[in-house]
């Protein structure tokens, strides 16, 4: 008789609603992707990559750079037209990262499992220059805030049953990184009557934790979790302030409900034309997992998840 394989990722995620992961990619692609959101950065700084999320809109759909525009966060970092895409792919299609994901989506044990991922959102967060502070409401990513506690539990208790989700989401931590505010737990119930009744801003939420963050560390996280992003602005000139890659790989034949939180950032726009240029098992893996993308469709007529 032989047993289930442990899944001490999964447990964690279950129980907490994140898992941080400590050191998860290596000193030279650090070094690597360093080099790459530095440079891809200053463009969309200056207007030369025109995929941004800007200050202060919190969701999409998000307009194209704009003069004036300060940002808060890089989109699309595997758009065929991205220059550092290749650096990006390297890390996205890794099995640092899938083996992760395998795990959280429930296919750990299954030889195949990497068949049924779907490419998704690889985005970069960002330090909002001219020292222009930034700060992101308490939200769930996919459960409006304003329905029923009924509602609200029918919700969670659908888009993660038995504490596992059809996608997993994450951060990863180019430098020191503490943005990221969470409440454990929260994923798994209806929020309180002290949550309901907080400012959408409240700093000091029962319970909070600040996940903080080394370079190379990840945290990954159920995206119903109450959370929140605090960015701290910076004198761009010569701070380089916070840089986190922001991604998600979903699992494939579930329709249109991932797919609407998957389309609503427009990656459906481009993905058809976005073939890899990997090696080995790596290109094949990509190239399935971004033909189940197109496989979605663009989205048009699916919405948007939250509004602000």
């Amino acid at each position: 008789m032989t047993s289930d394989p442990p899944t001490p990722y999964l447990d964690a995620l279950r129980n907490d609603g994140f898992v941080k992961i400590p050191t998860l990619i290596s000193p030279q692609l650090l070094h690597a992707l360093r080099t790459a959101c530095e440079h891809t950065t200053d463009c969309a700084r200056q207007g030369q990559w025109p995929y941004v999320r800007t200050v202060p809109k919190q969701y999409p759909p998000w307009h194209e750079w704009q003069p004036g525009d300060n940002i808060w966060g890089v989109q699309h970092l595997l758009h065929p037209d991205m220059k550092t895409r290749d650096t990006f792919a390297e890390l996205y299609f890794s099995d640092e990262i899938l083996s992760i994901v395998k795990e959280l989506v429930g296919l750990q044990d299954d030889p195949q499992g990497y068949d049924k991922l779907v490419m998704e959102l690889f985005n970069l967060l960002v330090s909002p220059a001219e020292q222009q502070d930034f700060e992101l409401c308490w939200h769930r990513d996919d459960v409006r805030p304003d329905v029923s506690p009924e509602e609200e539990e029918r919700q969670l208790k659908e888009k993660s049953p038995n504490g596992r989700q059809l996608h997993a989401q994450y951060n990863i931590a180019l430098f020191d990184d503490a943005s990221l505010l969470v409440v454990p737990g929260s994923h798994r119930r209806v929020r309180t009557e002290t949550e309901r009744a907080a400012a959408p801003f409240e700093a000091n939420l029962p319970g909070q934790l600040v996940v903080e963050l080394a370079p190379g560390d990840a945290v990954f996280y159920d995206s119903n979790i109450l959370h929140r992003g605090i960015y701290k602005g910076i004198d761009a000139s010569h701070d380089v302030g916070r840089m986190t890659l922001h991604g998600s790989v979903g699992l494939a034949g579930h329709g249109t409900e991932r797919a609407r939180q998957v389309l609503q950032h427009a990656v459906g726009d481009w993905v058809d034309r976005a073939k890899f240029t990997l090696d080995g098992p790596k290109a094949e893996r990509a190239e399935a997992m971004r033909q189940r993308l197109v496989a979605m469709g663009r989205g048009k007529d699916l919405g948007y998840s939250l509004v602000g």
